[in-house]
């Protein structure tokens, strides 16, 4: 019988208020274990980071986008929808929203890497965002889009 151990993902800190929510070690972000991560154009991406909510949050938005020459490109798709549903409990089981302050959560997702999407290196911003505009956690991760 074989086991699958995920390797997870160097990320850089995202902070907001001088807080990190970058946890290290929680993060697999598909086969990525050094930077830059390579995204295959016309592929999809496993994503999956372990975080704890700030504070109490009633939903959350999905904030994604690749900074290119500093200026901030949408992932199609991904960027500015509802969070809720690739949220999910430490055992596995389906968490959603509302967050509760101080609870560890699974966020849970994936992408398409896009053919129209140049091939270069890129700085890819991903943020759990809360109705009040703050993240409730968010990290940054040096990619380059491939293929």
């Amino acid at each position: 019988m074989l086991l699958a151990v995920a390797s997870s993902t160097p990320v850089e800190s995202c902070k907001e208020e001088g807080k990190s929510h970058e946890e290290s070690d929680n993060f697999v972000i598909g086969s990525c274990t050094r930077q830059p991560c390579k995204l295959k154009r016309k592929s999809t991406i496993d994503l999956e980071f372990k975080f704890i909510a700030p504070e109490d949050t009633p939903s959350i938005t999905n904030n994604v986008h690749a900074r290119i020459l500093g200026i901030p490109f949408p992932f199609f798709g991904v960027d500015g929808t509802d969070a809720c549903g690739q949220i999910f409990n430490p055992d596995g089981s389906k968490a959603g929203c509302p967050l509760k302050g101080g609870r560890q959560y699974v966020y849970k997702n994936s992408f398409k890497v896009l053919e129209v999407y140049p091939k270069l290196k890129v700085v890819v911003h991903w943020a759990l965002t809360s109705p009040k505009n703050r993240d409730v956690m968010c990290f940054n991760v040096p990619a380059k889009i491939t293929g």
